[in-house]
């Protein structure tokens, strides 16, 4: 098995691009994925070994992972979860094809991604599976319904694999950042034009402050870290010989997971609800 062999997803831009060229330098050979054509042309101008993948199209995944084994003679030893995006909007104002799209991409995508490779892991004895979920997986902000509800299902698939999994040899981790320099702003404002009505809901007026969060340049929230501090987590994973459940990234992921333990749920509850009021003003 060749150690250093990673497929990643989602590397368009941000955390995926990130980690694909960081790893790259490290010396791993990486099958950086993306779902345009355009984007997959782009990585192989950077000297990445690129393949398309759409995670919400299984003949998509079939194609990538077939061609992935091909190159590698049938063996890899990681895989990083990270494609997917987020769906803002009020519960209340989400349709079912929103939360459908939704749960497509950022759920049953990574799913069945990941359980093409299992199979693969277990054969050779051993693997990594890195999952990108968000402190948003372990704790819950208004007009987020759609990503909450698909971060926390990612969390717990993770939680249930590693049991599963036990004795295989192969570790399943959780990246858990927090704000992150990316084009996540500009992709879920983008989803939610397609998907919300705002004039015709009741939160119209927060709607009109969210969009302008969405659409400002520059960080919209602080202590917001470059992607190469998923990176750094993504190095330790693969490299340690045993790595931890769970890596928060930014200092407001490691202040949610104190207080998530911490506090009453009620308390924790109004502290989230300011946090939404004050994103929103």
């Amino acid at each position: 098995m060749d150690k250093k062999s990673i497929l990643i997803t989602g590397c368009s831009s941000g955390i995926g691009l990130c980690v694909a060229e960081g790893l790259k330098k490290r010396g791993y050979r990486v099958f950086a994925t993306a779902r345009k054509a355009a984007d997959v042309e782009m990585l192989a101008a950077r000297g990445l070994e690129s393949l398309q993948l759409d995670i919400a199209d299984p003949d998509s995944i079939r194609r990538a992972v077939d061609e992935v084994l091909r190159r590698t003679g049938g063996t890899l030893h990681a895989l990083f979860n990270n494609a997917g995006y987020g769906q803002p909007g009020a519960v209340e104002d989400l349709r079912r094809e929103a939360l459908r799209e939704q749960f497509e991409t950022n759920v049953f995508g990574t799913v069945e991604l990941t359980n093409r490779l299992i199979p693969v892991m277990r054969g050779q004895g051993g693997g990594r599976i890195i999952i990108n979920s968000s402190l948003l997986g372990y704790v819950a902000l208004p007009f987020r319904g759609a990503y909450n509800a698909a971060k926390y299902a990612l969390e717990g698939i993770a939680d249930t694999l590693r049991l599963e999994l036990r004795g295989s040899g192969i570790h399943v981790a959780l990246v858990e950042p927090g704000p992150i320099t990316s084009r996540f702003r500009a992709n879920a404002h983008e989803m939610f034009r397609r998907h919300v009505d705002a004039e015709a809901s009741h939160f119209r007026n927060t709607y009109r402050a969210m969009e302008s969060r969405l659409t400002k340049p520059g960080p919209a929230a602080p202590f917001t870290l470059p992607p190469e501090a998923v990176l750094e987590k993504v190095i330790h994973i693969l490299e340690s010989s045993s790595p931890r459940i769970r890596y928060p990234v930014t200092f407001p992921a490691y202040l949610f997971a104190i207080l998530k333990r911490l506090l009453p749920g009620s308390m924790l509850d109004r502290v989230l609800g300011r946090v939404g009021e004050g994103e929103n003003k």
